[in-house]
């Protein structure tokens, strides 16, 4: 295989990179990305740095800023936490509905748009607490938060179903995917996760542990009241930020669904252009009503994420341009089949993700090059591929290496045992790139989900 020098280089300046974020998180890859992008392109691709920065995914970019605004203000308004805590007591008492509870809330905390990391800052110091009242291993918890978070990541609405599907929109053309099948895509992509991840976590809840706890429980109570008090009253600018989340949803969902789109006159569809500009208008209904906090609402916006994103992004596209991207997957087609590949973008994205960050670095890495390996294989369904990458980089987030499994370890019970819980916690996310990419070959490559 005939390999140019820029292209070496290229694949020389990611694997520093993927290095860098395994052993350094002071350092984000996302600027040294684009910093090393334009060393590559400029050095040996005969590329100058605008054409370099050009490369920058800005509508991937103004999407995430846009859902993340509007999320931060739901954040520092109070909105999510009373949500949080309105929907715990829905329990009422009855400890062997928690796990239930607390996945399903979870699940839906997530999905509606916080995301993932989010979602779980939210929802591990509650369940953490609730475990300790009703005597459930903190480890248990912690796969039944931490997997109903990332079975939930790739909601549309979410940052990383948002970077998830910005890629695969790129791509798309190389795909053959039509720009109006790409919505219905991305609830398959998203479906596909809550599978697997549920399969997974939930299988593994039950079986180290969770089945004899639940039977122990039987006619056992609580007092909601004293574990999870009873909230104020949503407030008129919190019940005016739910409603900013529904007119989200609806209006990401309504124009999806089949002959509802030619319901909606032509300039309000293009105003509906994507989740990003929808959460621009909806963000700009808070602040102007006083409702949000657009300071407090930067400040906890992932920045370093989004960076990260699209700085790697960056690298990734003169990657390809060089000839990188197509060496790499030359190397991975190498020793796959259109079954098989499902394994190996499990296995390696895993791998990776347990020592680096899963949205961040591996999806941007391995994603650009699902259409160059159903052709390099021979065949492969894309959204099985894709799913793969997706949930191989994430079943490994329950190490207490990434930051889902290091909050539930900070919000553990003082009576735990926290190195153990750490111990166990890291030899579950490391066995996780293997279990996943099983699970992966077995769903999507054997039974072609």
């Amino acid at each position: 295989m005939d390999i140019s020098t820029a292209a070496i280089a290229s694949i020389i300046a990611l694997t520093i990179l993927v290095g860098i974020s395994c052993v350094n998180e002071d350092l984000n890859v996302g600027f040294l990305g684009i910093g090393f992008a334009i060393l590559v392109g400029g050095l040996w691709g005969g590329l100058t740095g605008a054409k370099v920065m050009s490369s920058f995914p800005l509508s991937l970019f103004m999407i995430l800023v846009g859902v993340t605004f509007l999320f931060g203000m739901a954040q520092t308004n109070g909105t999510m936490e009373k949500l949080t805590a309105y929907s715990v007591r829905m329990c009422k008492g009855n400890t062997a509905l928690v796990p239930l509870i607390v996945y399903v809330l979870t699940t839906f905390v997530t999905t509606i748009g916080p995301g993932n990391i989010a979602g779980c800052a939210l929802m591990a110091p509650v369940a953490m607490a609730i475990a300790a009242r009703v005597g459930m291993p903190a480890f248990l918890m912690t796969l039944i938060v931490v997997g109903a978070a990332n079975g939930a990541a790739f909601s549309p609405f979410a940052p990383t179903g948002i970077i998830s599907n910005g890629i695969i929109a790129k791509m798309a053309p190389a795909l053959g995917l039509a720009p109006e099948s790409l919505n219905a895509l991305a609830w398959k992509i998203h479906f596909n996760s809550e599978l697997a991840q549920g399969f997974v976590n939930i299988g593994g809840f039950f079986i180290l542990g969770g089945w004899s706890w639940i039977q122990k429980q039987r006619g056992a109570s609580l007092d909601i009241d004293e574990l999870a008090p009873k909230p104020s009253p949503f407030d008129k600018h919190q019940i005016l930020t739910l409603s900013m989340v529904a007119i989200l949803i609806l209006l990401v969902v309504v124009p999806g669904l089949p002959g509802m789109k030619a319901m909606f006159p032509k300039v309000i569809l293009n105003m509906l252009s994507n989740v990003g500009s929808i959460a621009f208008v909806l963000s700009c209904v808070l602040m102007l009503s006083g409702s949000g906090d657009s300071k407090a609402a930067v400040k906890v916006m992932p920045w370093g994420v989004i960076m990260m994103v699209c700085g790697v992004s960056v690298l990734i596209d003169v990657m390809d341009q060089a000839g990188g991207l197509n060496a790499m997957i030359k190397v991975i087609g190498a020793v796959s089949g259109p079954t098989t590949i499902n394994f190996w973008l499990g296995l390696v994205p895993g791998i990776i993700s347990a020592y680096s960050s899963s949205s961040g670095v591996v999806m941007p890495m391995f994603l650009p090059m699902v259409p160059g390996l159903i052709k390099e294989v021979g065949g492969g369904n894309p959204v099985a591929l894709i799913s793969s990458i997706n949930i191989g980089a994430h079943l490994v987030d329950t190490s207490p290496l990434s930051t889902l499994g290091a909050l539930c370890i900070a919000s553990a019970g003082e009576h735990e045992d926290k190195a153990k819980l750490f111990r166990n916690l890291l030899i579950w996310g490391l066995a996780m790139s293997v279990v996943g990419a099983i699970v992966c070959y077995v769903f999507f490559g054997l039974l072609g989900f």
